[in-house]
């Protein structure tokens, strides 16, 4: 991505005092153990927070917070900002899980406008079943779904022909 001119942007799932109130609706259907327990795990600062070590996120990359499963969703997070001021009109959605954040975030960058692309290899469900269903059905309406060596292929040709990404 980055050595074709694509920006990396890290989406992390925050817990805030707000968030409790703000998505009543989720946190009713758990239970109060269950909302500690995640309240504790996606605050800023904890371990639970963080980017998983391995990441390659490097400066100059960009972090956005979200505290709705889908980043694009009004109330979770301010990322279509964040990236049509920066021209771009094309997502690729990696991350876990497959069925859950990622496809709530691909299918709302779709209803933003923003052209869609699910990497089969990039994104990780609790069953392959569940993935593969998942990006069935986001592919059957939503955008795109490829693999991570299409992906890059489509990226150095078109940065060669000076085009972006979905073109």
């Amino acid at each position: 991505m980055r050595a074709t001119g694509g920006t990396v942007v890290w989406i992390k799932t925050t817990y805030t005092a707000d968030t409790l109130n703000e998505w009543s609706t989720y946190y009713d259907l758990r239970g109060p153990e269950q909302n500690a327990k995640r309240a504790e795990a996606l605050a800023a600062g904890s371990k639970g927070h963080e980017l998983w070590a391995e990441l390659d996120a490097r400066e100059g990359d960009l972090t956005v917070e979200k505290k709705r499963f889908s980043a694009f969703i009004q109330g979770s997070s301010n990322l279509a900002d964040v990236l049509r001021e920066r021209g771009i009109d094309t997502v690729l959605i990696t991350g876990t899980v497959t069925g859950v954040c990622c496809e709530s975030t691909a299918r709302d960058a779709m209803m933003c406008n923003f052209k869609t692309i699910m990497i089969t290899d990039g994104n990780a469900a609790m069953t392959d079943e569940d993935h593969n269903a998942s990006l069935a059905g986001f592919y059957l309406t939503f955008g795109d779904v490829m693999p991570t060596d299409t992906v890059i292929g489509f990226l150095r040709h078109n940065a060669g022909e000076g085009l972006a990404a979905a073109e």
